[in-house]
């Protein structure tokens, strides 16, 4: 278990392969499947979410080590079965999150930047935010109180970040049965979508049972059309990565009262305080 924070470090090469298949296979069908400046935009902000999220482990290792001494429960990690009850609680968790960065404008601040590619393909899932990790803890953090050693939770979140890079592709279309139970790349396109009613669909990381439990499922039906529904038309890893915090902070400032300024923080995207 001791390199369990490491494993996202040791996918990156089957990453590397996996995106050059999709290339090569792209490139013989002659699908309109890359733009090189925006997979080197997506490789980049891939690279600059590694490095930060290797520090911020560290420190989310800890808040989790804190909670962990109050305990409920001691989970052996030598059990397989608290390996499977980790496996649906962490993706319980990842839910909530992805829901959070969503629909809370910080949080959609730090997360928009997934999002902004108008292309899908497997580089997109490399397109990680370098800010929406510091949200994490507090949704995670419980798991470590239910009695979840905190390298367990640090591992199955890598393993949750890494399934979801397969789904990042328009190559694989549907998977029958499967679409009921897991999050699949149809299911995914849409949660990539800006039509209307792919909007703020599928959070699920691997599973799609919550999506359908707590009302948020959207079936791929039209066809999907990628990215904002405001695009940013920008290659720039620096924009892409601080666009939406530079707009929620203008935005903010020009509020008025205290009242206002925090509910552009933790409002919906699009809510506008009184002008009056």
């Amino acid at each position: 278990m001791e390199n369990m924070d490491q494993i996202l470090v040791y996918a990156v090469p089957f990453f590397v392969l996996m995106v050059l298949l999709e290339l090569i296979y792209s490139a013989w069908r002659r699908l309109p499947t890359y733009e090189t400046r925006d997979a080197l935009a997506s490789l980049s902000m891939g690279l600059g979410n590694l490095a930060i999220g290797l520090w911020w482990k560290v420190v989310a290792l800890g808040i989790y080590y804190a909670v962990y001494q109050f305990r409920l429960f001691d989970l052996s990690p030598a059990l397989w079965w608290v390996w499977l009850l980790l496996l649906f609680a962490d993706d319980f968790c990842y839910y909530w999150f992805h829901r959070f960065m969503h629909r809370v404008r910080m949080g959609w601040a730090g997360h928009v930047n997934h999002h902004s590619s108008e292309r899908y393909n497997l580089t997109t899932a490399l397109r990680q935010s370098w800010t929406s990790m510091f949200f994490g803890p507090m949704f995670w953090a419980p798991l470590a109180l239910i009695g979840f050693h905190p390298l367990m939770i640090i591992g199955m979140q890598s393993l949750n970040l890494i399934y979801q890079f397969w789904i990042h592709t328009e190559t694989i279309k549907r998977l029958g049965p499967l679409e009921w139970v897991m999050n699949t790349p149809s299911h995914h396109r849409v949660h990539h979508g800006s039509n209307p009613q792919y909007i703020d669909r599928n959070y699920g990381g691997i599973f799609i049972i919550w999506d359908r439990m707590f009302g948020t499922f959207e079936p791929e039906q039209e066809p999907v059309k990628y990215g904002l529904t405001k695009n940013i038309n920008t290659y720039n890893p620096l924009r892409i990565a601080f666009h939406e915090w530079r707009d929620l902070l203008a935005d903010a400032a020009r509020a008025r009262g205290l009242r206002a300024r925090i509910g552009h923080f933790l409002m919906p995207p699009g809510w506008e305080s009184r002008k009056d």
